[in-house]
């Protein structure tokens, strides 16, 4: 029966990355944190604006409303209060 030869790992067995590696490490896992942190915020205030959009939306569509009923159009020039009428009437 021939002998098993036995292998020996030259490498020491290391139980911890260096304290280079570490930092290195701790600096991205921060701002990968960081950025998803603004991206968060970012996104609170786009919800807020789009709540805000929706109801000056809805205000404007009441002030068209009115406009109809009180003058037969909401087309009005911005500049001048004039009422932008067609030509067919």
């Amino acid at each position: 029966m021939a002998k098993k030869s036995k292998v020996v790992d030259l490498k020491p067995k290391v139980d911890k990355v260096s304290e280079e590696h570490l930092n290195q490490l701790k600096q991205a896992v921060n701002t990968l944190n960081s950025i998803q942190f603004e991206i968060g915020k970012i996104e609170a205030q786009k919800h807020s604006y789009l709540h805000k959009l929706s109801s000056v939306q809805d205000g404007v569509k009441a002030l068209q409303d009115m406009l109809v009923e009180e003058y037969g159009t909401f087309d009005v020039n911005l500049q001048t209060g004039e009422l932008n009428t067609s030509n067919d009437e």
